[in-house]
Order: C-alpha cells, then structure tokens, then sequence
C-alpha cells in the first residue's frame, strides 16, 4: 500500500524594517508559519545566536518539535493497540547543531518521554514500545542524524 501525502505551509517574513534587506544588521528575522487548518499561526524567527528573536519559535526547535510530537504519537498508537494503557506523557526533547564553516547540521536528537502507565505489568511493554514507535515515526524516518531515546516509565499511584 503506498500512498502519497502532502503537506502544505505558509511562511510570510514579517521583519522588514523599512529598508528590506540592505544589510544584515538591518531587517529581523521574524516571520510567521501558517497552514489551511490550524486556526493559530507560528510566529517565528531565528536562533538568537542568529540574530533572532528569542520569544518566537525557531526552525530547530519546530525540529526536535516534530520529531518529539511524531514519536509521541506513534507510541501512543502501539500502546493502545497493545494494552498498555498511558495515563500521562511527557517529553523534554533536546537536539544538538553543529555549526561549521561550511554552514551547520544536527548532529542528534535526544527524546526524554516520561510515560505513566495504569499498571505495574504493562511497565515492561510500554518500555520496550519506543523502540517500534522509533521505526514507525514518519518525521525521525526522515532525518539522516541519529534520534536517541532516553525513555523513564512509571506506574500511576492509586
């Protein structure tokens, strides 16, 4: 079964400043992120360490971002398909750049799930689930830098 998906966005520059780009001092890197459906638009910019704003979202961060949503979401799928019932989730998601002469790259990224599960026996399996959800991940497919997992399970206290 292949099938083709498309996805679509919008990026409008916001940072003029009234003399466009004349020189690199002179414009922001604001813009903003949009897509037909989403009501709410990302605003966004650089890294500051580029220049950027440091209250809007930056390229690398919607990175680690999607990376971290889609595992998320494929491990919650084969969680719920394999009766481990996940009460929480969350995840302190980290990627590393490299910046170099030539431009920069990530080198990797590294997801901290922290999952709360309804038993002591489903402790087991929702751990040894992250390795699946990894190879089902569309985004982490994708990327030609290693995606690390750092997974920490609980049980839900009664």
């Amino acid at each position: 079964m292949n099938r083709d998906h498309t996805y679509a966005t919008v990026v409008t520059w916001t940072g003029d400043r009234g003399t466009g780009t004349s020189g690199y001092r002179d414009y922001a890197r604001d813009h903003e992120l949009s897509a037909d459906g989403p009501a709410a638009v990302i605003p966004g910019s650089s890294d500051p360490a580029f220049r950027g704003d440091a209250s809007r979202w930056n390229p690398e961060q919607l990175l680690v971002g999607a990376l971290s949503q889609c595992h998320m979401l494929s491990y919650l799928h084969l969680c719920a398909v394999n009766d481990v019932v996940v009460t929480a989730y969350v995840d302190r998601a980290g990627g590393t750049m490299a910046q170099t002469s030539a431009g920069g790259h990530f080198t990797e990224v590294v997801l901290r799930p922290e999952v709360t599960v309804a038993a002591p026996e489903m402790a087991e399996k929702a751990a040894a689930l992250h390795a699946d959800a990894h190879k089902a991940c569309f985004i982490a497919s994708s990327v030609n830098f290693p995606v690390r997992h750092e997974p920490q399970i609980r049980v839900a206290t009664p």
